[in-house]
């Protein structure tokens, strides 16, 4: 129950910086991609300050704490290759994220405000999740090497 109401109060959060951030705007992410014309440079800055506050936490959690505070062990995966499905799949969002002005984390806290645009990105993203998992189970599994 600690993890459930942990992982809702750091989802809050998360949604709260999205939305101070104006993140929730997709015109606000597609003008950072304009560099000739309207660019606006406050998506580096979100990234920036997400990049920073990651490194930070991940130094104290993992430098200090044996476990989570709530859970039995941490979830952080272990290093993989860089094979093509992830380029692949890295692109195909990318390409997603700058077409729509979109992402993940900003189109879930924009689904509060009711935005006709946000409720289109994320049901596209969940058929495109689930027409990724059943082509991933019908697709022969990569050889370890």
């Amino acid at each position: 129950m600690k993890s459930l109401v942990s992982a809702f109060l750091i989802g809050i959060l998360f949604g709260l910086g999205i939305t101070v951030s104006g993140m929730i705007n997709p015109a606000k992410v597609l003008n950072f991609f304009d560099i000739a014309g309207n660019w606006d440079p406050s998506l580096a800055f979100v990234m920036g300050g997400g990049l920073v506050t990651a490194l930070v936490g991940y130094r104290l959690v993992f430098g200090r704490l044996k476990a989570p505070l709530f859970g039995l062990e941490f979830s952080a995966r272990a290093a993989s290759a860089i094979d093509r499905r992830l380029i692949g799949g890295a692109a195909v969002f990318g390409a997603g994220w700058g077409i729509v002005g979109f992402c993940p984390g900003g189109a879930i806290p924009a689904l509060g405000l009711l935005r006709s645009e946000a409720l289109v990105f994320v049901a596209a993203m969940m058929a495109g999740i689930a027409l990724a998992r059943t082509v991933k189970r019908r697709l022969p599994t990569p050889a370890a090497a």
